[in-house]
């Protein structure tokens, strides 16, 4: 049943919710001046307030229910499956190396950044615009996942009823949806990132309320039950045991009933090998959308790797969080006798019956500002590839800067418009983010991650991996909706690999004047020999010494993050021996990074400038 709320939880929601339409309309001047304002602040804002900015945004409901579902479904050993996205390990390779290189490229976006690598011409112009357009559909989809969840998390709380034939949660997705597109449209990235600072510290009080509550007031039994989906809409009750429920490390086998929609994780050891494949693969790659929208708007190589400290510290909180709630969700479920509850479902159930009055109003309205800092980052960050990659590009070069804060207005309506209307027919969450990850998000991963390391990539060859992995990822789901995540990415890629090498071969090289340029500019490591061996002894002893640093701080990177979370997560269900190994790892971790990342985090020393000022 829905919950029929006190009213000081009502008010709080209600504050919140004016105050950040408030909040947000107020940096509608400030936003408007140019496109430069509008999408990256000027380049202005503080570091600490873009990683602030960064964590609530990632701290999206549907991720969280998602998350939650399988913690309280597998145990804590379900952590592991969030490898595919959800822990954000790219987050790793952004704070040791990806994070600079992107911001040294000063775009405004990742399709403008192709311009830079293959050229103004018409194959740089080809990899920009098939960029842009992939960047587009990705974050409609996007919009789509925020909508369905959104919608199922406050459709339990406001009562709405089904109307025009539609589900509630469609009306509930729509109304956090229209809230948020108020400040967004109206101020841009200024507008975003300063109410997610709010929001993110909304956030973070009610997580250590939660967690507080959790770890004095609720202990998991020795043994109970747990409702597992199937795959034809039934639950089916297996029992669990704290011991079994609380291991974190990983294994390479769980006891999934067979015809559990979960059954697909049954072999976690070959999946974590897998998802950290996948994991390497993206991070070399760098990211896009919301993200590396923070990077581009930094000051400088510090700031972005200072924003990155802050983002993944922040985002830390948020696995204890999530253990919190899957553990009083078991707690709950079991002294109810639930044998139907779907794991989707446990989030809403925990703050309708444990969570009191006050802090209730005060944990939907975190959760809610968690949903609409998602989402209007989202939404800007795509409005950018239309109005600066195609509009201004192609459509309209003279346009001026009221024109362009315009088009990303309305570009931001329509991108909205249409993921509300693909999210009509959708209600499972895992089985979209499992092919947002997996499937449609993987036709990019290898033409992103090339074109940074071998130099002979052209557009050509980017353009045409990116289009035969899209469309791969998009027939196969098509053809085989039930295939297993690790064949469908495996399909992709390998499709997406051929299409990029076969496109760059039969293609002529791009220009290495352009190349040069971009070298002198981000200086990456990888295959660049032809273009480093014109550069001065100088810069290439220069790079050397960096390239070296940061691949050891990427080594280190990925455990200490996946550590620091780990660690949280054991002290919420009193893994004390846990808490011991893996905290200690988390020390050791933190030692080495900063010998090798940390106390070498400065901005590049004037007299080196001139190195990369050469003609």
């Amino acid at each position: 049943q829905s919950l029929i709320m006190a009213l000081i939880d009502k008010i709080i929601i209600a504050v919140y919710l004016i105050g950040m339409v408030l909040t947000g309309l107020y940096f509608q001047k400030r936003a408007a001046g140019s496109i430069e304002s509008y999408f990256l602040g000027n380049k202005k804002m503080p570091w600490w307030a873009l990683g602030a900015s960064g964590m609530a945004s990632n701290l999206d409901i549907s991720g969280t229910m998602i998350s939650i579902a399988l913690i309280y479904a597998l145990g804590m050993r379900g952590f592991y499956i969030e490898l595919r996205g959800g822990i954000v390990l790219i987050m790793a390779f952004l704070l040791a190396f990806m994070g600079k290189w992107n911001r040294r490229s000063g775009v405004m976006t990742m399709a403008e950044w192709m311009n830079l690598r293959f050229g103004s011409g018409r194959q740089g112009q080809t990899a920009r615009m098939i960029a842009a357009a992939a960047t587009l559909i990705t974050t409609i989809w996007i919009v789509t996942y925020f909508a369905v969840g959104s919608g199922k998390f406050i459709g339990e709380f406001l009562g709405i009823p089904a109307l025009l034939g539609l589900r509630p949660e469609f009306w509930a997705g729509s109304l956090m949806i229209s809230l948020a597109m108020i400040y967004t449209v109206a101020s841009g990235l200024y507008g975003v990132v300063w109410t997610d600072v709010f929001q993110g510290g909304l956030i973070f009080i009610t997580i250590i309320s939660i967690c507080f509550i959790a770890f004095t007031q609720f202990q998991i039994p020795d043994s109970f039950n747990l409702s597992i989906p199937m795959q034809d809409g039934s639950y089916q009750m297996v029992e669990s045991s704290r011991e079994s429920w609380t291991h974190l490390l990983p294994s390479w086998q769980l006891d999934i009933p067979t015809e559990s929609s979960y059954s697909v994780y049954t072999a976690l050891g070959f999946i974590i090998f897998f998802y950290m494949l996948k994991v390497i693969i993206e991070g070399s790659g760098g990211t896009g959308g919301y993200m590396i929208q923070r990077y581009l708007a930094a000051r400088d190589d510090r700031e972005a790797g200072l924003l990155s400290l802050l983002w993944t510290g922040l985002l830390s909180f948020r696995w204890p969080f999530i253990a919190s709630i899957a553990l009083m969700g078991v707690i709950y479920s079991n002294s109810m006798g639930m044998t139907d509850l779907d794991p989707e479902r446990v989030l809403p159930m925990v703050i309708q019956n444990l969570v009191p009055v006050g802090l209730k109003g005060l944990l939907i309205a975190g959760l809610m500002a968690a949903a609409m800092s998602t989402f209007d980052s989202i939404v800007n960050a795509g409005a950018a590839y239309w109005v600066k990659d195609i509009y201004q590009n192609v459509i309209d070069p003279n346009a001026d800067h009221k024109k362009l804060v315009s088009q990303g207005r309305w570009a931001s309506l329509i991108i909205v418009a249409l993921g509300l209307f693909f999210s009509l027919n959708i209600q499972n969450l895992n089985d979209i983010w499992s092919w947002l990850t997996m499937g449609i998000g993987s036709g990019m991963i290898v033409p992103l991650v090339i074109r940074w390391y071998w130099w002979r990539l052209n557009g050509y060859g980017f353009s045409a991996g990116v289009v035969s992995g899209m469309l791969a990822a998009i027939v196969l789901k098509l053809m085989f909706p039930t295939q297993p995540e690790h064949w469908a990415f495996l399909s992709v890629i390998s499709i997406s690999t051929v299409g990029t090498l076969i496109g760059t071969w039969l293609t002529p090289e791009t220009s290495h004047d352009v190349l040069k340029g971009f070298y002198k500019t981000t200086r990456p490591f990888g295959f660049w020999k032809p273009i480093r061996k014109v550069l001065s002894i100088e810069v290439n002893i220069h790079d050397k010494i960096e390239h070296r640093r940061d691949l050891a701080s990427t080594v280190l990177a990925v455990p200490w993050q996946l550590s620091l979370f780990l660690t949280g997560m054991a002290i919420m269900v009193r893994r004390w021996d846990y808490v011991l190994i893996i905290g200690s790892s988390f020390v050791l971790l933190s030692i080495g990074l900063y010998f090798t990342w940390f106390r070498h985090l400065k901005q590049l020393d004037e007299s080196v400038k001139p190195l990369f000022d050469e003609k």
